[in-house]
């Protein structure tokens, strides 16, 4: 259950980290089939040819099991409202890191696309459409030099203006990125560091970042959706954590302002 503080901390700052919110044996068992699925062999570093391998979904129970524990499920009621998100039935996507003088080439600043447009690309809105929450979930211990996610602290809040008056069909994610970047610079950093089984979840906005690794162990981390059951409603008295920074950052004009 995360406390007043955490909550509030989630609206200031655009995350909070849930520590223990997967059991260190289900961790575990996820980094195992991890392992697997790489082809690497995890005693051997002259196999860690690459410095990124990046791995789809994964349905098998010790990811199910890590996407449902009752604490984060709990979490999820508390952010985005019961009945208003829709239970993961895994998770995906796992960017790998690992050790490496090699640079990533994936890297920049940005924020996660949320759903499709007509043709295919990826767009967001100023209701967050198709994606309640962003969640880094740890499956290794990341150090500072572990290639931790890097978040622009706040940059969520300077996300919702340049969607006004975008209405439902939203700003293609490319361009909106650039723009989030250039709003964003400046803002104070902070990295997404901790035990294996911890779960950051953060605003659907953030601006964040991979970055290489220097460090010796590789990083196994998901970096899936939290998917909504219906549009982030903005027009409430009593808004949720997620709605909360979208229309302080508004103001009075709100969402559908030119």
């Amino acid at each position: 259950m995360l406390t007043p503080t955490e909550i509030e901390e989630f609206v200031d700052n655009g995350f909070v980290r849930v520590a223990g919110a997967v059991p260190p044996d289900v961790a575990d068992r996820c980094r195992g089939e991890l392992w697997e699925a790489t082809g690497l062999d995890p005693d051997d570093p002259a196999t860690w040819t690459e410095p990124v391998i990046r791995l789809g979904g994964f349905a098998t129970p010790p990811f199910r099991a890590a996407a449902n524990t009752p604490v984060l499920h709990e979490a999820f009621d508390q952010l985005v409202g019961e009945g208003r998100w829709r239970a993961p039935g895994g998770l995906g996507t796992f960017p790998v890191r690992f050790p490496s003088d090699k640079e990533p080439g994936d890297d920049g600043w940005h924020l996660e696309a949320s759903f499709a447009g007509d043709e295919g690309e990826g767009r967001v809105n100023v209701r967050s459409r198709g994606r309640a929450l962003l969640m880094l979930f740890l499956f290794s211990d990341v150090g500072p030099a572990d290639a931790p996610t890097r978040v622009r602290v706040g940059s969520h809040r300077d996300v919702p203006p340049l969607l006004a008056g975008a209405g439902e069909k939203g700003r293609e994610w490319f361009e909106l990125c650039g723009d989030a970047v250039a709003a964003s610079e400046g803002r104070p950093e902070a990295t997404a560091t901790g035990r294996r089984g911890d779960v950051y979840l953060c605003h659907p906005f953030l601006v964040h970042a991979a970055q290489p690794h220097r460090g010796t162990v590789p990083r196994f981390m998901a970096q899936p959706p939290l998917v909504p059951t219906a549009p982030l409603a903005l027009d409430t008295t009593t808004p949720t954590p997620v709605a909360r920074p979208i229309i302080e950052a508004l103001g009075a004009a709100g969402p559908d302002a030119p």
